[in-house]
């Protein structure tokens, strides 16, 4: 099982008497755990392979079980991710560097390779920066955005066409 930035998991308390019996979320994986080569897997190299980590933020976590009870043993599974609204896009850059945030991207979640074009340009392929940002070093300014993006899982690709107007500017959605 390969885990990813964007892909979705059900995630349930196992084996721990900090669960709450029979109690899921589903959650976003939205960057990778960096191992810890200096640490033994069972003593805070909980990112080591083989082993699978994921570090909750607190309102998922207290949906399977109380909160002080640090680390516990979880099962989990891949899920679709179930979105409404459509995928968005935030914004930052220049006149020659534009980085762009992916959020709600549904379907397998996970983001393989993404291209920008602008309304004066082919498709330009854009680089992975971190976690679902993905960044095009270009002179787009100017120009109205579209984008394509593809499942790095399903291969499918999404084309979201003028995105955004030609006088765009950084720190939008």
């Amino acid at each position: 099982l390969v885990i990813g930035c964007g892909q979705c998991f059900q995630i349930t308390c196992s084996k721990s008497p900090h669960c709450y019996s029979g109690k899921s979320t589903v959650v976003t994986a939205t960057n990778l755990c960096p191992p810890n080569w200096y640490q033994d897997s069972n003593a805070g190299g909980w990112c080591n392979p083989p082993r699978t980590h994921f570090d909750m933020a607190k309102p998922a976590f207290m949906k399977l079980a109380y909160w002080r009870a640090g680390i516990i043993p979880v099962a989990y599974r891949r899920v679709p991710c179930q979105r409404s609204g459509g995928m968005r896009f935030q914004f930052q850059g220049n006149s020659y560097w534009l980085l762009i945030f992916v959020m709600n991207v549904g379907g397998a979640g996970d983001i393989k390779s993404m291209a920008v074009k602008g309304s004066r340009t082919n498709w330009i392929s854009m680089s992975h920066n971190w976690g679902a940002s993905y960044q095009a070093f270009s002179s787009l300014y100017g120009q109205s955005l579209s984008f394509r993006v593809t499942s790095y899982t399903t291969g499918e690709t999404i084309y979201a066409w003028n995105v955004a107007p030609a006088n765009w500017s950084g720190g939008k959605t």
